[in-house]
């Protein structure tokens, strides 16, 4: 008999634990407490019931027989949202995963990124070597951060509702609105907070991380070159096409799903 799809969506009450700054994040567990870990980082205005629970992630890999440990990175769900760019550098929200495995005592775990969420992971590889030996990351692209949001376009939306004329900045927007308890204005601070360091943490080919790494992107979504020029850069990287889908519904996605079981389990 199916299960009711309350009970396939159901979240844990959130553990709280204090990050750099004194920030809480909140924090998410499924599974055998014993078991392997993965570790899910969701994209940009997202959080870890909208890009992994909602969409299935969370329960197959506790049926896999995985300890799944989720995050919603700061400014995010359930997580504090500080409002200044400072609070947002790529240095802190790397730190914050090694905070949350240090409080949890996990040694090594699988990292599974989406989006914002696999750009952070490029660099908690390099920065946690063999503690996190393995890795999906889906939707990463090569370049600026956010280069695409119109910076200008929001903070007038913000003033006074004027229209936004930029195709890429209204889906950064109508992504921020669609999903409830995000604040626009933590989300610009965000993006002026990785766009401002970008000479330093864009995904630089020449220092990928030697783990192996599924990188993965849609078929539609226009950072797809980019994502392949990550893998084929990576000493030990393998790239999957996730067909039929653009930068927002790939998450989604049943075959990525599919896909980086086969490769977490390897």
């Amino acid at each position: 008999m199916a299960e009711p799809l309350a009970a396939l969506i159901s979240m844990p009450r959130p553990q709280i634990i204090e990050a750099g700054e004194g920030v809480g994040l909140a924090t998410y567990t499924w599974g055998d407490p014993d078991a392997p870990v993965v570790l899910l980082v969701h994209g940009f205005a997202s959080s870890t019931r909208d890009n992994w629970v909602l969409t299935g992630w969370a329960r197959a890999l506790e049926r896999a027989g995985y300890r799944v440990l989720g995050i919603d990175q700061r400014g995010h769900g359930a997580s504090e949202k500080p409002r200044r760019p400072e609070d947002y550098t790529m240095r802190t929200l790397a730190g914050d995963i090694e905070q949350v495995l240090d409080t949890y005592l996990v040694d090594e775990a699988l990292y599974l990124g989406y989006s914002l969420g696999a750009r952070v992971g490029w660099e908690v590889l390099r920065d946690l070597g063999d503690r996190v030996p393995r890795a999906v990351l889906g939707g990463i692209p090569d370049g600026r951060p956010l280069e695409r949001l119109d910076v200008a376009e929001v903070r007038a939306y913000l003033a006074d509702g004027t229209p936004v004329a930029d195709p890429a900045t209204r889906d950064y927007i109508a992504l921020t609105e669609r999903v409830p308890g995000n604040d626009l204005d933590v989300m610009l601070a965000l993006a002026l907070g990785m766009r401002g360091e970008a000479r330093t943490i864009d995904p630089d080919p020449v220092t990928a991380p030697a783990q192996p790494i599924l990188f993965a992107t849609g078929s539609e979504d226009p950072i797809i070159d980019g994502s392949r020029r990550l893998a084929d850069a990576s000493p030990h990287g393998s790239f999957f096409e996730i067909p039929g889908r653009h930068h927002f519904n790939a998450p989604g996605s049943k075959a990525f799903r599919d896909a980086a079981l086969e490769f977490l389990g390897g």
